[in-house]
């Protein structure tokens, strides 16, 4: 079960964050009321990085991957409206 901490508390009972981590799962730690970190188990990173595919590997095997798409470069002169 996912539990949300304060910043403070967490700093506090810090030991029973990663305790939790451990045996219940992902733990958010809030600072300020926005959501900043999670604390997660060694075991779930692992398992998360095994199941990451390089981003090489994600275009190939995307639906565009076959789409015919003009890559061009427009190579008109730049509008005299525009000083760069």
């Amino acid at each position: 079960m996912v539990r949300i901490w304060q910043l403070q508390e967490a700093k506090n009972k810090f030991s029973e964050v990663v305790e939790e981590a451990l045996t219940q799962g992902p733990q958010v730690i809030t600072k300020r009321g926005v959501e900043a970190v999670i604390v997660l188990s060694y075991a779930e990173y692992r398992k998360l990085m095994l199941t990451q595919q390089k981003l090489s590997d994600f275009f190939r095997h995307s639906p565009l991957a076959e789409a015919n798409l003009n890559l061009q470069r427009d190579t008109s002169r730049v509008r005299d409206d525009i000083s760069i």
